[in-house]
C-alpha cells in the first residue's frame, strides 16, 4: 500500500544513532555503522525520529510498503518496558492515531499489562500546532450578529478528517457533519443550514490519501464518541459520492447504529437531493 514511511539517506547518515531512542516502535537500528529501517511493518510514518537527526539524513516520504502493523509493534514495545510503552501510547495520542491507539490498548488489556498515564499535559503538546484540539462552542462572540457581521457556526478545531480525534469532547454524543471540501464554497448558507449545532469533519474523497484511516475515524466517531447522528454533505460530481460510500462502509462495521443522512449540492449551490439512508 502507498503510505508515509521513513527514508534514510545513507550518504548523509553518520551512524550516531540519536534517532533510534526516538523510535519506540523499534523500526530503526544502527547496523554496520548506518541507521537502517529494519521493517516497514514497524514504521508508523509519523516522523518522531526526523528532528533528532543532526545531519538531516531522515525524512518522511510516501512509497509502496507493507501496511503498518500495530500489534507487531506492541510486541517490541512491551519487551522494552513501561517507559517505552508510555512513550509509544503518548506518541499515538498526540498524533491523533486513535485507531492504532485502541489496538495498542487492547493488546495491553489482553496481556493484563497496566496502562500508564499517557495523556499528561496538552493533547498536542508535542504534535503539530495546527492539530491542537480547541473547543470554542461557548465563545459567545462567535454566536452574536453585530453590525451585519454573520457569525461563524464553527465550534471546534481541527476539522480535517485526518487531523480530528474522535476522543475530542465536542464529538461526544454530538450530531456530526461530514462535509466534502467544496460544499462550503458552493452552498452559500452552509454555516446556518448545515453546520449550526454540529461538530464537523471535512474530507475530499478524490484527492485525500489514507481513506482506510477515514473509515476507522468514522467508526470511532460512532463507537468511541457515541455520536447521535451523521450527516454527509457532498457535491453532485460523481467522485464526491465516494465520501458517502466511505461513511456507509464505516457504519456497516460499527457496534452501534446511528442515523445517516446525505445531502447533494449542485455546482451552483442548490440542494439536489436530501435523504436519510
Amino acid at each position: 500500500m502507498l503510505r508515509d514511511i521513513i527514508i534514510i539517506n545513507e550518504e548523509k547518515c553518520n551512524g550516531c544513532g540519536l534517532c533510534v531512542p526516538n523510535c519506540p516502535e523499534g523500526a530503526l537500528q544502527v547496523i554496520d555503522g548506518k541507521v537502517r529501517l529494519v521493517s516497514d511493518l514497524l514504521c508508523d510514518g509519523l516522523g518522531a525520529c526526523v528532528g533528532e537527526c543532526p545531519v538531516g539524513a531522515l525524512k518522511v516520504e510516501k512509497r509502496e510498503v507493507e501496511p503498518y502493523d500495530e500489534r507487531k509493534v506492541m510486541e517490541n514495545i512491551i519487551k522494552a518496558g513501561k517507559n517505552t510503552i508510555k512513550a509509544h501510547l503518548k506518541h499515538l495520542y498526540e498524533h491523533n492515531q486513535i485507531a492504532y491507539l485502541e489496538i495498542a490498548l487492547n493488546v495491553l488489556k489482553e496481556k493484563n499489562i497496566e496502562i500508564p498515564d499517557f495523556k499528561e499535559g496538552n493533547m498536542h503538546s508535542g504534535g503539530c500546532p495546527g492539530s491542537q484540539i480547541i473547543d470554542f462552542s461557548e465563545d459567545k462572540a462567535l454566536n452574536s450578529e453585530v453590525n451585519g457581521y454573520v457569525p461563524s457556526q464553527l465550534r471546534q478545531w481541527p476539522i480535517q478528517l485526518h487531523l480530528v480525534s474522535p476522543e475530542a469532547p465536542y464529538y461526544s454524543k454530538a450530531d456530526v457533519l461530514l462535509a466534502a471540501d467544496c460544499t462550503a464554497f458552493a452552498y452559500g448558507n452552509f454555516h446556518n443550514d448545515f453546520l449550526k449545532g454540529k461538530a464537523i469533519a471535512i474530507a475530499c474523497p478524490k484527492l485525500d490519501e489514507g481513506q482506510d484511516i477515514y473509515v476507522e475515524k468514522i467508526k470511532n466517531l460512532v463507537d468511541v464518541a457515541k455520536i447521535n447522528t451523521l450527516t454527509v454533505v457532498i457535491m453532485q460530481v460523481p467522485c464526491c459520492f465516494g465520501l458517502l460510500e466511505l461513511a456507509k462502509k464505516a457504519l456497516s462495521q460499527t457496534n452501534r447504529k446511528v442515523p445517516l443522512k446525505y445531502v447533494v449540492v449542485s455546482l451552483r449551490g442548490e440542494i439536489l437531493e436530501e435523504s436519510w439512508v
